[in-house]
């Protein structure tokens, strides 16, 4: 019996392209590789005779868009890319013989949008949020032993958005196969109701399906296993399933001297959930919970284990830059390690229920998750005219909440984003408020709940009523909803909204906060932000004076595709330019969309962290044409004060000014007219009289060559994982070339692939897929893609007039 079943898995492991194999119960199987697709509207591409050999090879994930080509005169705002239509994907599929007699699902982590799902040429199922998880029973339908066709259609012509959407099948797809008495998919529920020194009840919910024609007595056998994999605790209990019904079974287990979750100590334990009738197991179910506790108070922000944190978040989009929204698990990761590296302890999903690596990643790294599932309630959420409102926001709710409510990492639940009518009640807006309130109180009633807002009038009419904490983007807008319930905490949930372009500086520095240029850049001295928004000085100073302040969500960590404020349509067009001249991408970001940090970056980690010195000096010092001229030069460090040298001589020594009532007087340190010359110029950072470092820019000469560093040099040969290597362009004393804008081609062999290359530059409109990209501003990134075979990946740059470069990727 044992070699059947592992000759079953090796089976499985022949016909699929990556899979996890839990016990022979329960099979689960990522379909990954061999999946067929086309554009349009395609008669007959749900039936199995039907001729795809025309069609393209993909892998799944996919986005159909990301590839371009960029639209240039289409509307900036959703990243003048080709994501509104329609597209087929097929997918063959051999489903062993074995799989007879059991059920079959699959599960979608994200279609976009509205999928409609078709096994052997029959309608299976769909959705109706592009954003959202689900899962379809096949079992009807599929022909185990024979090769099964899945056929999948995407629409995203009925869909709205703010941002680029993207399009396709652009996250996991998994083929589940368990026995007819089993756990549900999402089906386990696990809380920790009494937490102590010494010991915590984990209670346990777990859904058990049983689809035969008999009611069954079964056993339910709960494992718990700390982080190390050793066993904890372990609990029996019993119960009866009905026949073609399911059964919620709870219990609870103690556990002794809990190690609980933390942002400090992210401990993960995991339950293996065992079902048994008589002595046989017929199925096995892992997951993964943390013990922590929670609240959040009036007057004094947030407690996570009893301990004060102060919220320091960003919001992310769901894309990831030149790979656009096919998920890659490495690239979010990427994302996280380099938001943590800056500080940053919190992330809020903005403005849709996240991939389901987010909240894994964050249980796994110790960041907090403001876990939100909507925009607005209309067709951004995919919500249509012809919509039942009550229907969709039940199985939307709830498979957003069932599916999330086991990480540790989730803190609060988040049912919309600044949406007007609600906040207004119009059209029954505190109605669907309610509706939605109380649909994720029914699934999870241990977290809070709140809504976005940013009609700061709105408060008058008390919709804070209806959730748990006062959620407000921008400008102190909760002053009049905290002054009205000042018995709720308050959340940031949008901060600064400060632009940039990365490396770019114009003179002289802005009047006001929203003066923008027709050179449809913005400016890095961090000093611009739209009418409605503020600099990062700002909510510093602001949650300095009022302690309540649970903390903030700076919008955005990274640009993203789309939204580029303030070169969007409504700019171009009012200052005579024309959609041609829309931007493709957002200024945002405190990283760029290639994923290079802006100056901005060391502003928020001189402030966030610190525990860790930080010295970043701006501008770069290339300004042939200010010779004799004052340049503006600004320190961004956690120390008190900093001395400014150029070429070795002294400009003084400078500090900040904590009784500022000038935000940038408190974080920054400035000199506002240092004469420009060529040379060196450095900044030494105190902090209670002690250096604690320097930072320093010298003028560059001519590029002459290129400097590849990759982000890792040995990466796994899984066919998914990534290298992102940054380029830079370098002087023949190694300096790098801040103004640097050459063209270069990428060469790349061995055991890798090209997977996407980016400069951080919100107006460049070669496809990311280019295997000619420029520099920007002296940087791009080249991102690289391992195959299954171990060995190494050569990366060659080669541009007219510098010198090659070339970097390997060990995979193994």
């Amino acid at each position: 019996m044992i070699r059947k079943i592992f000759l079953f898995a090796l089976l499985f492991l022949l016909f699929f392209s990556s899979q996890s194999v839990i016990p022979q119960d329960r099979i689960v199987t990522e379909l990954q590789e061999g999946w067929k697709f086309a554009k349009g509207d395609i008669p007959g591409a749900y039936l199995p005779d039907f001729n795809d050999s025309g069609w393209q090879t993909v892998t799944v994930p996919h986005d159909w868009a990301i590839e371009g080509p960029f639209i240039r005169e289409s509307d900036g705002n959703t990243g003048k890319l080709p994501w509104k239509g329609e597209g087929w994907y097929r997918l063959n599929l051999a489903i062993p013989a074995e799989s007879t007699g059991k059920r079959i699902y699959l599960l979608f982590d994200g279609v976009m949008a509205f999928p409609s799902v078709y096994v052997n040429g029959e309608k299976a199922g769909g959705w109706d949020y592009g954003y959202n998880s689900f899962y379809i029973d096949i079992t009807r339908l599929a022909r185990p032993g024979k090769e099964n066709l899945i056929a999948v259609h995407a629409d995203t012509r009925p869909h709205d958005s703010r941002w680029y959407p993207g399009a396709g099948i652009y996250r996991k797809v998994r083929m589940i196969t368990v026995n007819p008495l089993h756990v549900a998919i999402w089906g386990t529920y696990i809380t920790t109701p009494v937490i102590k020194p010494h010991y915590a009840d984990v209670r346990i919910a777990t859904t058990v399906n049983n689809s035969e024609i008999s009611d069954r007595e079964i056993t339910l056998k709960h494992i718990i296993r700390n982080q190390s994999g050793n066993k904890v605790a372990e609990k029996e209990t019993k119960g009866r399933v009905p026949a073609t019904g399911s059964r919620v079974i709870e219990t609870t287990v103690t556990l002794q001297n809990p190690r609980r979750w933390d942002i400090i100590d992210p401990h993960l334990y995991s339950v293996e959930t065992l079902i048994l009738t008589g002595e046989k197991q017929v199925d096995s179910y892992m997951s993964d919970f943390g013990v922590r506790d929670i609240r959040f108070t009036p007057d004094n922000g947030f407690f996570l284990n009893d301990r004060r944190v102060q919220l320091k978040g960003v919001c992310l989009h769901h894309d990831l830059g030149a790979l656009g929204t096919a998920v890659n698990r490495r690239a979010l990761e990427r994302q996280l390690e380099m938001m943590k590296e800056m500080g940053v302890n919190a992330i809020r999903s903005s403005h849709n229920t996240p991939a389901p690596e987010l909240p894994e990643l964050c249980d796994i790294m110790g960041l907090l998750l403001f876990d939100e599932v909507f925009d607005k309630y209309d067709a951004k959420a995919d919500i249509l005219d012809t919509t039942d409102f009550e229907k969709f926001a039940q199985r939307n709710i709830h498979n957003f909440i069932v599916r999330d409510r086991n990480h540790p990492s989730v803190f609060i639940w988040s049912v919309g984003n600044e949406i007007g009518d609600v906040q207004r009640n119009i059209n029954n807006g505190f109605q669907r408020l309610h509706t939605m309130v109380n649909y994720v109180r029914k699934y999870d009633p241990t977290r809070p709940v709140t809504l976005v807002c940013d009609n700061e009038s709105s408060a008058s009419l008390r919709h804070f009523d209806y959730y748990d904490i006062h959620s407000w983007n921008y400008g102190r807008r909760y002053k009049l909803a905290r002054q009205m319930e000042p018995n709720k905490s308050v959340i940031i949930s949008e901060s600064a909204s400060t632009v940039s372009t990365r490396g770019f500086y114009e003179l002289p520095l802005p009047e006001k906060k929203n003066d923008f240029t027709k050179s449809l850049q913005v400016s890095s001295y961090d000093l611009n932000s739209p009418e409605w928004a503020e600099i990062p000085d700002d909510d510093f100073m602001w949650q300095q004076e009022e302690p309540y302040v649970a903390g903030e969500f700076v919008w955005t960590g990274f640009d993203y595709l789309g939204e580029p404020t303030p070169y969007s349509s409504y700019w171009t067009r009012a200052n005579g330019l024309s959609a041609y001249d829309d931007s493709r991408s957002s200024y945002f970001g405190i990283v760029d969309l290639a994923g290079i940090p802006k100056d901005r970056y060391y502003l928020y980690r001189s402030y966030w962290r610190q525990d860790n010195p930080t010295v970043h000096i701006l501008p770069h010092w290339n300004w042939e044409n200010m010779k004799g001229k004052p340049v503006p030069v600004f320190v961004y460090t956690n120390g008190d004060c900093a001395e400014l040298f150029l070429n070795g001589r002294s400009l003084g020594v400078k500090c900040k000014n904590p009784k500022s009532e000038n935000s940038v007087e408190r974080f920054r340190i400035m000199w506002r007219d240092v004469i420009w010359e060529p040379g060196e110029l450095k900044a030494v950072a105190f902090k209670e009289g002690r250096q604690t470092g320097e930072a320093m820019v010298r003028t560059s000469g001519k590029p002459v060559t290129l400097q590849l560093t990759p982000d890792r040099s040995v990466i796994r040969a899984d066919g998914s994982d990534l290298s992102f290597i940054l380029v830079e362009a370098t002087d023949k004393d190694g300096n790098i070339c801040p103004l640097a804008d050459n063209k270069f081609e990428i060469r790349i062999s061995g055991a890798g692939i090209f997977a996407g290359t980016d400069n951080g530059n919100p107006r460049e409109l070669t496809s990311f897929r280019s295997s000619t990209y420029p520099l920007f501003n002296g940087k791009a990134v080249v991102i690289v893609k391992s195959t299954k075979s171990k060995g190494e990946i050569t990366v060659e740059l080669i541009s007219e007039g510098l010198k090659p470069a070339r970097t390997k990727i060990i995979t193994q």
